[in-house]
């Protein structure tokens, strides 16, 4: 639905434009300061035996400075401009299959914007936090593995669940009644985000999944 409908298409191409360009920017801007950043961790030694093992620390410093790049490109495109996009997605594509779209008359149009921001700014930044922490944890212990399969869960989990969280979210149900229903269908977001792993691919994929999302509430309280 989201390929065959021009409006969906359109701003489903324009929410990954966005999140590529910040991603770019932001990158480039890192990277700029990147010999600053090496210099401030280990000045380039003189000694030949050791040099190599400065420029893996360089590599590797520029890798996640990279990945770095990313997760603050997602943060800032998803809270400035991703949650209008997305909830524009979700109301088309509620209005094509029910011929209507539920949400709250007790709130004027910006003051239900505005609420959408609020709880995206939790939705988005929280498990992204949960996720880098878990991984840190992960390098400090023997249970390396382990933690970064379950950082990697929560993560597309909360990820899925800031796409099906939309159509509640605009209705103005309470956050503890959506989170209680995330709960409930821990197994379904899991799987609802696997995608999301795939490097480069889970950009373009995220960028389309407010439309299966909705589909999926729709399927769910059968409006």
């Amino acid at each position: 639905m989201g390929l065959k409908t021009p409006k969906l298409l359109m701003l489903g191409l324009i929410r990954f434009l966005i999140v590529v360009l910040i991603t770019f920017f932001v990158a480039g801007l890192i990277l700029v300061y990147h010999q600053e950043l090496l210099r401030i961790l280990w000045n380039k030694p003189e000694s030949q035996w050791v040099t190599w093992l400065w420029y893996l620390i360089s590599w590797l410093l520029a890798a996640v400075l990279v990945g770095l790049s990313a997760v603050i490109s997602f943060l800032v495109s998803q809270i400035l401009f991703s949650v209008l996009i997305m909830d524009m997605m979700s109301r088309i594509t509620e209005k094509k299959v029910t011929g209507h779209v539920r949400e709250s008359n007790k709130v004027r149009w910006w003051q239900q914007f505005l609420f959408l921001i609020k709880q995206e700014i939790p939705r988005a930044t929280v498990p992204v936090l949960l996720s880098l922490v878990l991984m840190v944890i992960g390098w400090l212990t023997p249970l390396g593995p382990i933690i970064a399969i379950l950082s990697a869960a929560v993560a597309v989990i909360f990820l899925a669940w800031d796409n099906t969280d939309l159509i509640p979210a605009r209705q103005l149900i309470p956050f503890r009644e959506r989170f209680r229903s995330l709960r409930r269908s821990l197994l379904f977001h899991l799987g609802f985000g696997l995608l999301f792993l795939i490097p480069v691919l889970n950009i373009l994929f995220l960028s389309f999944a407010p439309v299966g999302a909705t589909l999926y509430q729709i399927d769910k309280n059968k409006i």
